[in-house]
């Protein structure tokens, strides 16, 4: 079973501390695994291979903006979050997940990193938006000359040319992820209605030939958030195998004070059309 918070919008250190909070509790057994969904006031993250050469935009440009600028332990290199963005933490304990890899019996790093990109491409395709991995790269990327459906798990940059590749693909997700005693923290922002203006403060995930899009961009209309955010979690239960169940408040996955109080939104219960729960 896996427990969805819908937090709204947070500033990243709350996120941080929130997120260290449940991969304690994780370790220690008194919650089951928990996923996040929220939208961050903008900020700058770096990740454990991050360049700082990567924050292309100076100090006082950042400042104008009101972008912030954070070290993290996730993996990958420099990106961006802000509003418009569904970003989603995954508090998962791995070995609560078998595998279907063949090689081992608990989900490893790298089966996780493919189910969580293989969430977001089902997610997009219901929007009717194709996506694609692309080899040695993590997250999901939009081919932006082909119409049709989803790509195959795989990496379509080997079925055409890289000049091809090259001209097509915009990044629409990024993933970064970190994993301590099996447990993971961190996880994906999915650019629905993005500023894209953003990105140019950085040179994105440290990628300068390739372009960030959005769900927006890609479909040239304003996108429903709530709709988004009710498209993912439903194929989070379908991709981990899981039971999904929405919690109303932090409080309420404990039993016990942890100081974040919790809505869920009247326009995604309307689109669950329930009152306060979700099964799937």
């Amino acid at each position: 079973m896996i427990s969805v918070l819908q937090l709204g919008t947070l500033d990243y250190a709350t996120g941080l501390r929130l997120q260290q909070k449940l991969v304690d509790l994780r370790k220690e057994g008194r919650i089951g695994d928990v996923l996040l969904l929220l939208e961050h006031s903008p900020v700058i993250t770096l990740g454990r291979n991050a360049k700082a050469s990567n924050i292309i935009a100076s100090p006082r440009e950042l400042s104008d903006r009101g972008v912030e600028v954070f070290e993290s332990d996730r993996g990958g290199d420099v990106t961006f979050h802000g509003p418009g963005q569904l970003v989603g933490y995954p508090i998962f304990d791995l070995r609560a997940f078998p595998s279907t890899d063949g090689k081992r019996q608990t989900l490893g790093i790298v089966e996780y990193v493919r189910r969580l990109e293989e969430v977001l491409i089902r997610s997009c395709a219901e929007f009717g938006i194709q996506t694609e991995r692309v080899c040695g790269l993590t997250g999901v990327w939009t081919a932006t000359k082909h119409v049709g459906t989803a790509a195959a798990p795989g990496c379509a940059a080997e079925q055409r040319s890289a000049e091809e590749s090259e001209n097509e693909q915009a990044k629409i997700a990024a993933i970064g992820v970190h994993v301590s005693r099996s447990v993971t923290s961190h996880g994906f922002a999915l650019n629905v209605d993005t500023d894209l203006s953003y990105f140019n403060l950085i040179i994105p995930c440290g990628i300068a030939s390739k372009p960030v899009t959005s769900m927006a961009k890609v479909l040239d209309k304003s996108i429903d958030m709530a709709k988004v955010t009710n498209s993912v979690v439903r194929n989070f239960g379908d991709v981990f195998h899981s039971q999904i169940l929405w919690i109303e408040t932090l409080d309420a996955l404990l039993g016990e004070t942890v100081g974040v109080p919790l809505k869920v939104p009247p326009e995604l219960r309307e689109i669950r059309k329930e009152e306060e729960t979700f099964w799937a």
